[in-house]
């Protein structure tokens, strides 16, 4: 419509049974649309309702291990790792250190190294091995190829 004084805008926005919305009070002149700003802000709501559904939410499953795990009871646990990394979800590996286990740390390192190769062609490491008090952490997720 260009340029219009106030009192016109109002009057033909009354006349279309619709509201005067100022949509950049910092421009100059001020801009203002012609518009039901009732229905405007339902179509925001609709619109940031399926945005929020179709939002991919991230799941993080975890296996809890111990330094003295042998390889046995290890096979389970990476079974269930490589199904859910084929599945998309990530995967936090933890090994929890009880006792004076705590000095020998790098046996925990070499278990979360060897996870490491054996996951390597459906996994990625998200983040590389560290302490967290007497937990030692990796996370593990899905590669692109996979995806």
């Amino acid at each position: 419509m260009g340029v219009v004084p106030l009192e016109e805008a109002m009057r033909l926005a009354a006349e279309k049974g619709v509201d005067l919305v100022e949509v950049s009070p910092d421009a100059n002149p001020p801009v203002c649309r012609v518009m039901d700003y009732g229905k405007f802000q339902y179509e925001q709501q609709r619109k940031e309702r399926k945005a929020r559904k179709n939002q991919i939410k991230v799941e993080i499953k975890e296996i809890q291990l111990k330094p003295k795990t042998d390889e046995y009871h290890m096979g389970f646990k990476l079974r269930a790792a490589r199904r859910w990394l084929e599945l998309g979800m990530k995967v936090r590996v933890r090994v929890r250190f009880r006792g004076r286990e705590i000095t020998h740390s790098h046996l925990g390192r070499e278990t979360l190294e060897e996870i490491k190769v054996l996951m390597s062609d459906i996994a990625i490491v998200e983040q590389m091995p560290n302490m967290e008090g007497r937990d030692m952490l990796m996370v593990l997720a899905p590669s692109a190829s996979k995806k």
